[in-house]
């Protein structure tokens, strides 16, 4: 049996793709679909089925566009309700694709609707397990999503749920089916996944702490409750898109795939106000950027960083972009609900430049002249994750995580320089923007990040387990 994984780095996602006898059927499809009926159509398929685990949270799917422009059906798991037409299947329902079968298995914990969708042969051999949110490789989902949405779905109520079908539904399974989660590392959704995006399922037995045969509930509880950062304020956003619908994204790349020249970008920028996103490489940014623009680069998680920092998922956007990358972009926000982008300027950065329009910049040093400013004394903020701070950092810098940033800009001085720095300067950059967009001038920003910093002679610290004294 051949399953496609269509992996998409941006947001560590992963859709999937199955063929057979004329038919295909699609699980968790990404906002754009033409991908998906390219494929099929290279096959000679006709997509019957698009397969949902759940209702997404960190990213819209594009499950109604592609069910408009194929007459696929939409299929949920158990207790879903969307708010359109689909299927909403019962636990064990099976449907055919082909002469392929797929087994429906409800696995409430993630949210109360998720589902693991069990795949067999022409043969009838059960080949794997597409198990959305509910198990990753070397992780499960995080249950704190739905009461966001949802009051009563408590964390504790959720964890108990998974636990159960983890143990009943999932463990008594062949060990030898492959496991095809919806994500990897880097995802919000769990907060240990693997870099690997499939495994047998007798290894995640082994392997995955929370299969351990011996657990009781309350330690899986505890255990999957610990050390859970808070989701990203999108999140729920996302999932009242994905049940409630959204606008197609050809409307939306209609509107937004708009250049502008100079003179109509700039006059739009002032009677408008919308957000400036420059989505250019940090280090072109550096060199010169727009006033009041903020930086968040595509050639990184690009999706996730808009979702953090950008909390208004209805915000107007003007783009500036490398030259070829407009409608990347515009894709891009799309995929985490960020639809009202309004038009690009035409000709990038470059003829921003060429008409002698104001510009800024960001001042940056190297690791060298870090480690001569640091022992005379610099103040230095590091804008990496709490966990990464706490694991290793420069003796007496101070942390300001940059998903946190717009709650803390006061940590930040205004009457004294300061230096910032994060991992390699993608994040920093960020920070560097938002600083830039709200007065501050008296910062420089380190290239490389700590990266660099490491190989200096700067005094770093490692992470040391507090002992407890009896």
């Amino acid at each position: 049996m051949k399953v496609k994984q269509i992996y998409t780095g941006c947001i560590a996602h992963a859709a999937y793709y199955i063929e057979n006898n004329g038919e295909a059927a699609v699980f968790d499809p990404l906002r754009e679909v033409q991908p998906y009926i390219d494929r099929a159509e290279k096959d000679g398929a006709k997509i019957k089925y698009v397969f949902e685990t759940h209702f997404h949270a960190d990213f819209v799917s594009g499950h109604l566009d592609l069910a408009k422009k194929t007459d696929a059906k939409i299929v949920y798991g158990p207790t879903a309700k969307p708010g359109f037409e689909a299927i909403v299947a019962e636990d064990n329902q099976e449907f055919k694709v082909g002469n392929y079968t797929i087994r429906v298995i409800h696995t409430p914990g993630h949210t109360m609707e998720s589902t693991t969708y069990l795949l067999m042969d022409e043969n009838g051999k059960e080949h794997g397990i597409i198990t959305g949110d509910t198990l990753f490789i070397g992780d499960v989902g995080r249950p704190d999503l739905a009461q966001h949405v949802i009051a009563d779905l408590t964390e504790e109520k959720l964890a108990a749920h998974l636990y159960d079908s983890l143990r009943n539904k999932i463990m008594p399974l062949s060990d030898d089916l492959i496991v095809y989660p919806n994500h990897g590392a880097g995802s919000a959704c769990g907060k240990m996944m693997s870099k690997e995006t499939t495994d047998t399922l007798g290894n995640q037995k082994k392997t995955n702490y929370a299969l351990r045969p011996d657990m009781t509930k309350e330690e899986f509880i505890k255990e999957l409750l610990t050390g859970l950062s808070a989701p990203p304020g999108y999140f729920p956003k996302n999932v009242l898109m994905n049940i409630q619908g959204y606008e197609s994204l050809d409307k939306i790349m209609d509107r937004a795939k708009k250049p502008l020249n100079v003179q109509a970008f700039e006059l739009v920028a002032n009677e408008s106000r919308p957000l400036i996103l420059d989505t250019r490489p940090a280090e072109t940014f550096a060199k010169g950027f727009i006033p009041n623009s903020i930086n968040i680069g595509l050639d990184s998680n690009f999706a996730m960083w808009v979702g953090e920092l950008i909390p208004d998922i209805k915000q107007e956007i003007l783009l500036v972009t490398e030259k070829g990358a407009e409608e990347e972009s515009i894709i891009r926000l799309s995929r985490v609900g960020y639809d009202h982008a309004i038009g690009y300027l035409e000709g990038g950065f470059d003829a921003w430049t060429a008409t002698g329009k104001e510009v800024n910049h960001v001042d940056r040093i190297s690791a060298e002249e870090f480690a001569e400013r640091i022992h005379k004394g610099a103040k230095v903020f590091d804008v990496r994750k709490v966990s990464e701070f706490a694991s290793q950092h420069v003796k007496g810098a101070h942390n300001t995580p940059l998903a946190t940033i717009n709650d803390h800009l006061a940590e930040f001085p205004k009457d004294e320089p300061f230096i910032l720095h994060c991992a390699g300067g993608y994040r920093s950059m960020i920070a560097s923007s938002i600083l830039k967009q709200r007065g501050w001038d008296n910062f420089v920003d380190v290239v490389g990040g700590f990266d660099a910093i490491k190989n200096t002679d700067v005094t770093v610290t490692d992470y040391v387990c507090p002992t407890t004294l009896l």
